[in-house]
């Protein structure tokens, strides 16, 4: 089920938006306070987050900078404020949309969807295995919401077994996809490849997925459905 993590101090106004989300068919958490929100987060983990900016001990747009230096989940945010400068100023710190009080409930929800089916898009080439999130276009990894650095053979190779999960390939043909037919050297590089993936996921839950070897057939990237 879709998360949606609810950052607003006002009750009322948290308990409205918890009500709407819900009928819409969002799994929802609350949070009142600035200083609780990214302990919440990262613990739930949510699929989009309303953040109102006017919150206590810490506000919205130093929580929007916090979360955006761990996470690009997308944020809505949530404010009684309407100048034009303060949603430049959202949309400029990696906000994704801006919502005005007074809201209509059925406009948020409307504004949700619309900023996930956005996302899900611009993620098409984004490859999720629980906490292993790899992007094939921007050839980038994340583990855990922490980038994985990795050497550029090591990180070709990691792209190309996880645009082909659960499916076996040898040395020959691992080197021949990943190094190239020029390729003159030892196939004992796949090997040494595999073994620096695997210490570099090595923090990947077991339950999750992981590099496996198949003795006399070659190596794949499984990963399980929980």
């Amino acid at each position: 089920m879709t998360r949606i993590l609810i950052v607003e101090d006002e009750y009322p106004i948290s308990q409205v938006l918890r009500a709407y989300l819900q009928k819409a068919g969002f799994d929802t958490e609350q949070v009142y306070s600035g200083d609780e929100v990214l302990d919440t987060f990262a613990r739930f983990n949510p699929s989009l987050a309303l953040l109102d900016i006017m919150l206590p001990e810490k506000d919205g747009w130093e929580i929007l900078k916090e979360i955006r230096e761990k996470s690009s989940c997308p944020v809505i945010m949530l404010t009684a404020l309407g100048e034009v400068n303060d949603r430049l100023t959202g949309l400029n710190e990696g906000a994704d949309d801006y919502i005005s009080k007074p809201f209509v409930g059925d406009e948020v929800v409307a504004r949700v969807k619309a900023v996930l089916r956005r996302t899900e898009a611009q993620d098409s080439t984004v490859q999720q295995f629980g906490q292993l999130k790899i992007d094939l276009d921007a050839h980038r990894v994340w583990l855990q919401d922490e980038e994985i650095a990795l050497r550029p053979r090591d990180l070709s190779l990691l792209l190309f077994l996880a645009e082909h999960p659960n499916k076996t390939f040898t040395r020959e043909q691992l080197i021949e996809q990943v190094w190239g037919f020029d390729y003159d050297g030892s196939d004992r590089a796949v090997d040494l490849a595999i073994k620096r993936l695997r210490k570099a996921l090595k923090d990947w839950p077991d339950d999750e997925g992981e590099i496996r070897t198949l003795r006399g057939l070659g190596y794949q990237l499984s990963v399980y459905e929980k």
